[in-house]
């Protein structure tokens, strides 16, 4: 969690310091924070998949990994949609 604050701090941080338009860094934002989230769905997709792995059980291990995948692009899918709709108030 401190990981996925200290992402969000930088980029809003450089998002400020690169911009100077508030909704298009927000947008920006919103698109980090879909990725962040994303890529931590799939990397939990993944630890319960290498567990699954290490007891033997490869059909759930599969399932596991799938899952995880899935979860994370639809985070990454409702950050686009989030910027988009950031972007369009503009």
């Amino acid at each position: 969690m401190k990981l996925l604050g200290l992402t969000i701090a930088l980029v809003s941080f450089l998002s400020f310091a690169t911009n100077g338009n508030a909704g298009e860094t927000k947008a920006e934002m919103e698109k980090a924070k879909g990725q962040v989230k994303g890529e931590m769905e799939e990397a939990k997709g993944e630890i319960k998949a290498l567990k699954e792995e290490a007891k033997g059980n490869e059909m759930k291990a599969t399932g596991e990994r799938a899952k995880g995948n899935i979860k994370g692009a639809v985070e990454k899918g409702k950050g686009k949609v989030k910027e988009l709709n950031e972007k369009m108030k503009d």
